[in-house]
């Protein structure tokens, strides 16, 4: 096919995403088990974040490297005129990419529009929102700022101290901006359309931060621990309610084992959510890498490598 120099980047762009992202995708999925494995031995908010960017990671990276090599080595070598000739492989290469996209997009749009519907539906009352519905709910709803919505029917079957030590966890996903990583969970390709390659991961990751939102809602007041659990039982004896949206925490989260979670507020050993300083370790090496990077790419040799990997990519 026959395409303007436009449209050409366009396609080398979405197929050296597709490309790239593939391969980046084929060695998570590989390195996943033993991903779970370590996970399984760590503190559950390190867990947590382990998971996220072993799922987020084919997709940044990817990313990273159509911005930073594809995009850059075409503009500053490729002709601007004439048109010139596309072959089958990069086509179909980009309309997979395009596919991938898109399916991405529209369930994370389709997410935010059924949260902002529930929104609607509640009623502001101080600094939660009540939702008059018959189905029990308790949890956050919201990106920017996310709002605690309550329903009336789990009000009424919590005391006070079980709805606080509730409300604390919820907050707790609140300050670890949750909803947030939910979202990108959500617009994180998959390696091929309607392939859910890392099902295991983000069931896992959802696991992890329900534990470490209990970690940190009774990590100032270890009394809080029984009134958190009681208070998972009660909610749980209300029915499971339908998830409203994946962008949406839940109290009680279908996905995630109840008695696991009642279990481990009962433990003496429960983890306390402390700063780790692998975190600062992780920072500082980022802080490191990316300068090391630019200065790669900024190299004209680098550029024209990348560049004769596209000519011969759109061949």
């Amino acid at each position: 096919m026959i395409l303007p120099y436009t449209l050409r980047l366009v396609c080398l762009c979405l197929a050296s995403f597709f490309l790239v992202h593939a391969a980046l995708a084929l060695a998570a999925r590989c390195l996943a088990p033993a991903a779970l494995g370590f996970a399984g031995r760590l503190p559950a908010q390190s867990a947590a974040r382990l998971l996220l960017a072993l799922r987020l990671f084919p997709a940044s990276v990817a990313l990273a490297a159509v911005a930073g090599l594809c995009v850059p080595s075409y503009l500053s070598l490729e002709q601007e005129d004439g048109a010139e000739f596309v072959g089958l492989t990069c086509l179909a290469a980009a309309l997979f990419g395009a596919a991938i996209w898109t399916i991405s997009w529209a369930r994370s749009l389709r997410a935010a529009i059924r949260s902002h519907r529930y929104v609607r539906q509640c009623r502001r009352a101080g600094s939660i929102w009540i939702a008059d519905g018959s189905a029990p709910f308790l949890g956050l709803a919201g990106i920017v700022r996310p709002k605690l919505i309550v329903s009336r029917s789990v009000a009424d079957a919590l005391d006070r101290d079980q709805l606080t030590a509730a409300i604390r966890h919820e907050r707790a996903h609140q300050s670890s901006a949750d909803n947030l990583k939910r979202l990108l969970l959500l617009l994180a390709p998959d390696a091929l359309p309607f392939l859910r390659g890392f099902a295991s991961v983000e069931r896992a990751w959802f696991r992890f931060t329900e534990w470490a939102a209990d970690d940190r809602a009774v990590s100032q007041d270890a009394a809080c621990s029984l009134s958190l659990a009681e208070a998972l039982v009660r909610v749980a004896r209300l029915g499971a309610a339908a998830q409203a949206s994946p962008l949406m925490s839940h109290f009680v989260a279908p996905s995630v084992d109840i008695s696991v979670r009642v279990e481990r507020l009962l433990s003496p050993t429960i983890e306390a959510a402390a700063r780790k300083p692998g975190r600062r370790i992780a920072l500082s090496g980022a802080l490191i890498a990316f300068p090391a990077a630019v200065l790669a790419i900024a190299q004209p040799a680098t550029l024209r490598s990348v560049h004769g990997l596209l000519e011969r990519l759109m061949r």
